[in-house]
C-alpha cells in the first residue's frame, strides 16, 4: 500500500460559468509551495457505464455517433446519473434499458473511475449486467445508437486494434476481467 500524501490548495476566489449542461469552475488558488495560480475544470453530473453480458457470453456493445469527435464510436451503454436516480445502480438500470432495450437480473459492482481528474470532477460508476431480459429500447431524441452483440474475443480485438476507445467502457472491461481472474484463482 502506498502512503497517502495530503496536499491542499487554498482556494482564494471561485467563479462558476454555466455553458449548456456543463459548469466551468474557475478558481484562483495558492499551492502548498505558496505559488498563486489560476485553475479551471468542468463540473458535470457523475455517470455510469455498464458491461452487459448475455447468457451465451456475448457483450452488448453500441455504435454511437459522437459529435465532439465527429465519428461513430464503439462504446458500452453509459450515461449520466439524473436527479431522479436514487443511486448509481438505479441510473445504470435505467441507462441499460433506454440504450439497449435490456434489463438485467444480476448486477456486479465494478467500482468507479475518475476519467479525467485533471480537467473534470466527473466520477463514473462501473457495473457488469448479466441474466439479460430483452424489453424495448427507449432512445432519447439526440441518440443515434446501433446495437451489436459481440463475442468477448471480438471486443478484445476491437480494444487491441484501437477501434474501441470508450474510456469508461475500457475501465469496465478491465475491472470485470480482473474480477473474474481473481475469482478463478480463489477457487483453486
Amino acid at each position: 500500500m502506498t502512503e497517502v500524501l495530503v496536499v491542499e490548495w487554498k482556494i482564494n476566489k471561485v467563479q462558476n460559468v454555466q455553458v449548456d449542461r456543463f459548469e466551468i469552475i474557475q478558481e484562483d488558488v495558492t499551492l502548498p509551495n505558496r505559488t498563486d495560480m489560476h485553475f479551471s475544470y468542468v463540473n458535470f453530473s457523475n455517470g455510469v457505464c455498464i458491461l452487459p453480458i448475455t447468457d451465451d457470453g456475448r457483450v452488448i456493445c453500441i455504435r454511437q455517433y459522437r459529435h465532439a469527435v465527429k465519428e461513430w464510436q464503439w462504446e458500452l451503454p453509459a450515461g449520466a446519473i439524473d436527479h431522479d436516480d436514487k443511486d448509481p445502480l438505479s441510473a445504470a438500470k435505467r441507462e441499460l434499458e433506454e440504450e439497449t432495450g435490456f434489463q438485467a437480473a444480476n448486477w456486479i459492482d465494478l467500482g468507479s473511475v475518475f476519467p479525467s481528474p485533471g480537467s473534470t470532477s466527473e466520477q463514473i460508476f462501473l457495473f457488469a449486467a448479466t441474466n439479460l431480459i430483452q424489453k424495448e429500447q427507449r432512445l432519447e431524441a439526440t441518440e443515434q445508437i446501433d446495437l451489436h452483440a459481440i463475442e468477448m474475443t471480438e471486443l478484445n480485438q476491437l480494444i487491441n486494434s484501437g477501434q474501441f476507445k470508450h474510456g469508461a467502457g475500457l475501465a469496465a472491461v478491465l475491472r470485470y476481467m480482473i474480477k473474474k481472474e481473481h475469482e478463478t484463482k480463489s477457487k483453486k
